[in-house]
C-alpha cells in the first residue's frame, strides 16, 4: 500500500526442516511501518514456525530475517511475541505482569510500575492494576497479555491466535478493541490466524499458506476503509475478497 513507506520486517526466503519434515519452504514476507498483516493458512501449516523463526527462537535452515535493515537470522530479543494463551503469572498483580519486561531489563519495580501506568488507560484496563489474573475476564486477560508483549518491543509486535480460545462473542469484541487501540501505538503487527472473517476485518494485507511445508501461495491487498465497522462484515467488497481467499484455499 503506497502510504506505507519502512520495511520494518523482511523475512527472505527462510526454509526450516526437523530431521525428514519439511516444515517450511522458502517463505519470504514483508512487514512495513504501522501495519498489520496476517498470515492466514490451516491448522499445522507452519505459522508458528515461521514466527519462531523471526522471533530468533529457531534459525532456519535457510534465509534470513531482517529488521530495520538488519540481520536479526537467530537473534532473539528484538520483536515482541504473545502466544494464544495469555500466560499471566498467576501470583502476581496485573501491574507487575505487565512490567515484567521492563524488571527483566533491570528496571527497579517502582519504576517499572510508573511506566507502565499510563499504558492500563490505552489497553481498556484503568481500575485493573492491582487485580490479579484471576480476577479478570478472558478477554482483559488478554488485553493485559497484549499489553504486556507491547512492553516487551514496542514497534514490531507478533501475534499467535491470541483471541483463538475465547468464544465468538469476546473475540469479535477483541477485534473492535484491538483496531481501535493500536491507532495510539506506533507499531507493525504480524497476526496468525486460521479465520478467514478475522484476517480480512483486521489486515491491511494477507499472506495465503499452504498446507506443510508452508509456502506463500498469494499476497492479497485488503482495499477496505481503514475505520472498520460491523456493517464492513456484510459488505460486498469484504465478501469478495472472502470469495477469493476461499477459491485459493
Amino acid at each position: 500500500m503506497s502510504f506505507y513507506q519502512k520495511n520494518k520486517l523482511e523475512v527472505k526466503g527462510i526454509s526450516k526442516r526437523f530431521e525428514d519434515l519439511l516444515v517450511v519452504d522458502n517463505v519470504s514476507l514483508e512487514l512495513k511501518e504501522n501495519e498489520f498483516v496476517s498470515l492466514l493458512g490451516p491448522s499445522g501449516s507452519g505459522k508458528t514456525t515461521i514466527f519462531n523463526i523471526i522471533a530468533g527462537l529457531i534459525k532456519p535452515d535457510n534465509g534470513n530475517v531482517i529488521i530495520d535493515n538488519q540481520d536479526f537470522t537467530g537473534k532473539t530479543g528484538r520483536v515482541s511475541y504473545m502466544y494464544q494463551k495469555d500466560l499471566l503469572l498467576p501470583w502476581k498483580k496485573i501491574i507487575d505482569n505487565v512490567a515484567l519486561p521492563l524488571i527483566i531489563e533491570g528496571v527497579k519495580k517502582k519504576e517499572a510500575r510508573e511506566r507502565v501506568k499510563k499504558y492500563f488507560k490505552i489497553f481498556g484496563l484503568e481500575g485493573f492494576e492491582m487485580k490479579y489474573p484471576f480476577q479478570l475476564s478472558g478477554g482483559m486477560r488478554q488485553r493485559a497479555a497484549l499489553m504486556r508483549t507491547y512492553m516487551f518491543s514496542k514497534d514490531i509486535i507478533l501475534l499467535d491466535e491470541p483471541f483463538g480460545g475465547l468464544d465468538a462473542i469476546t473475540k469479535k469484541k477483541m477485534q473492535y478493541w484491538l483496531l481501535e487501540v493500536i491507532k495510539n501505538l506506533n507499531a507493525s503487527i504480524l497476526f496468525i490466524t486460521h479465520d478467514i472473517e478475522e484476517a480480512i476485518f483486521l489486515s491491511d494485507r494477507i499472506y495465503i499458506l499452504s498446507d506443510r511445508p508452508a509456502s506463500i501461495k498469494e499476497e492479497i491487498n485488503v482495499n477496505l476503509p481503514k475505520s472498520r465497522k460491523s456493517e464492513i462484515l456484510v459488505s460486498s467488497e469484504f465478501n469478495d475478497i472472502k470469495k477469493h481467499i476461499l477459491s485459493i484455499l
